[in-house]
């Protein structure tokens, strides 16, 4: 394919939506031992910033290109990462670099399966920030992507590849707390705020690209930048930003990886006043088919308690307690089940699978599946109902209402 050629249907399947229909593929390149890999940054925000200065100086990649909508960031990474770095305001440019091997996402939440897609479609590697997606079909189509494409996927839930947390669950999974009973979550409540007048954009804001697929809406300091996250068209608030962490731990524990709960029961409360819409206040029950409750609230302890006939196992980040003492220091035995150790942490796990083609630890099926237990609950809870959930085709059982809010629709030009 030339390169006309390929500028060409990268802008056209890019305005046309995500596309993963589109009759295109870029084989992977074979990278030598002494090779470098070459990457691009889409949002160099916030969370984004801290990935792009991450990588700065590796002695394994080069950065190429760097991506915001907002240009004093895009200017401060650009600076930072020298001359041979080139900035971007829309993706699809950076995209269309030939030799770019691979992205980390870390736009707004609302951007992350788009911007994911388009970079499968061309053919680069990715490494995208949770909460994963906007709703479930997001998901769905992210994974058929990925698949289609060929790609190396990790989703940005580093606590995969914190030794703490593996050893939670090679504890509870290898039955040394006997008979897992019951899992409790707990993660903060969303915050509020007072009311804030409309006003234009801050000089250097591109605020339509900003919005992107969201509907359109007036511009106010606190709808964007760090505080997206309370707003319904761009995330699903603490149940998708912690949630997404503390729930994929749950799921892990609970060796639910490729499937999800049956019932999920929730409610929540919304702020009374102000712009934010999230919950501050919230209890998700799910009971899975085994019929283990996994209780995610803002009221339980921060992280992950499981409970067992026998014990218990507390975890978070940099603690882990066990009840009794004891296993805390347990070695495990040679036929237990031993989950994978990633050298040089989540992004090492990533890099390295860049050269075998391997999926890593948190390939996207596991992302998905993991973010989609955090919208159920907040489905049920805004729609102030038990649902019944089949994971299997990923639909609920007869409720026509309920599968109605598993999609959204994007706003033009953007599509799904």
């Amino acid at each position: 394919m030339t390169d006309m050629t390929r500028r060409s249907f990268l802008r056209t399947a890019a305005v046309a939506g995500a596309g993963v229909a589109a009759p295109y593929y870029v084989p992977s390149r074979a990278f030598g031992a002494n090779d470098r890999l070459v990457m691009g940054f889409i949002g160099v925000g916030g969370r984004g910033y801290g990935h792009f200065r991450s990588y700065l100086g590796s002695d394994v990649c080069d950065i190429a290109g760097v991506c915001d909508v907002y240009e004093p960031h895009r200017a401060r990474a650009q600076k930072d990462a020298g001359d041979k770095c080139t900035a971007y305001t829309d993706h699809r440019e950076l995209l269309d670099r030939a030799d770019i091997d691979a992205v980390v996402v870390a736009t707004p939440d609302h951007w992350h399966t788009l911007v994911s897609i388009h970079a499968c479609q061309a053919g680069k590697d990715v490494y995208c920030e949770k909460p994963l997606t906007l709703f479930i079909t997001e998901g769905q189509e992210l994974i058929k992507a990925v698949r289609r494409y060929g790609r190396v996927f990790q989703t940005g839930s580093q606590q995969r590849s914190s030794g703490e947390f593996r050893q939670a669950v090679e504890l509870v999974r290898n039955g040394y707390i006997g008979k897992l009973q019951a899992v409790k979550v707990g993660i903060g409540g969303s915050p509020s705020c007072g009311w804030e007048p409309n006003q234009d954009p801050p000089a250097g804001l591109d605020w339509n690209q900003w919005l992107g697929p969201a509907p359109v809406a007036p511009y106010t300091p606190r709808r964007c930048l760090g505080s997206f996250r309370w707003f319904w068209d761009y995330s699903g608030g603490m149940m998708t930003d912690w949630g997404h962490h503390m729930n994929d731990i749950a799921q892990w524990g609970l060796g639910a990886d490729g499937t999800g709960p049956v019932e999920i029961d929730g409610w929540g409360k919304s702020p009374a006043e102000g712009i934010f819409e999230t919950f501050t206040d919230f209890e998700m029950k799910y009971t899975y088919a085994s019929g283990i409750v996994s209780n995610c609230s803002n009221r339980h302890r921060g992280g992950v308690t499981f409970e067992g006939s026998d014990g218990t196992v507390f975890v978070t980040r940099g603690e882990l307690e066990t009840d009794p003492p004891e296993l805390r220091n347990l070695e495990l035995k040679p036929d237990d089940l031993h989950l994978p150790r990633p050298r040089g942490g989540h992004k090492g796990n990533w890099l390295e699978c860049l050269k075998t083609r391997e999926r890593p630890i948190c390939d996207v099926e596991i992302g998905h599946r993991s973010v989609s237990v955090c919208h159920l609950g907040n489905l049920s809870a805004r729609l102030g109902r038990k649902l019944k959930w089949d994971p299997v085709k990923e639909l609920f059982v007869g409720d026509d209402e309920a599968n109605r809010w598993l999609s959204r629709p994007y706003r033009a030009p953007w599509h799904l």
